[in-house]
């Protein structure tokens, strides 16, 4: 028999959709005992990947699993931030959240983010960048 993973638990509480799936049901799919499908509901949950809600089901109680859709954070590679403006910017040392200088506040960090999520292949050039500030 197939070892379950997490993975093919998640893919089960998500093929439910918004109604969700009883944790019964979960294992029982997963062709599993209730002390796994409970393991591996308990270990998605504190990895934020589902909600457990207890719900009273024929007069038992147990939980209700759904796919938390919140989208979840990418993953952000050194590699992708090699022509971050941050790292060459004359101001670096004072810039920070509570400064003068922030990167709140920044254009060259803003255009740059913009890039970044409009064009996940653009490069950054920050020669262009400066001419467009000295023309502001």
């Amino acid at each position: 028999m197939r070892r379950v993973t997490e993975k093919d638990a998640y893919e089960v509480i998500r093929s439910a959709g918004s109604k969700g799936l009883l944790q019964s049901d979960l294992w029982r799919s997963l062709n599993t005992n209730s002390r796994e499908g409970s393991r591996i509901a308990s270990k998605l949950e504190k990895k934020g990947l589902v909600r457990r809600s207890k719900e009273l089901y024929e007069g038992r109680w147990t939980y209700r699993l759904y796919v938390d859709e919140k989208p979840q954070a990418s993953e952000v590679l050194w590699c992708t931030l090699n022509h971050c403006p941050c790292f060459t910017c004359k101001n670096l040392i004072q810039c920070g959240q509570g400064q003068t200088i922030s990167p709140m506040e920044c254009s060259m960090l803003d255009q740059w983010l913009t890039i970044q999520v409009n064009d996940k292949n653009g490069k950054f050039d920050l020669k262009e960048v400066e001419i467009k500030e000295s023309t502001n």
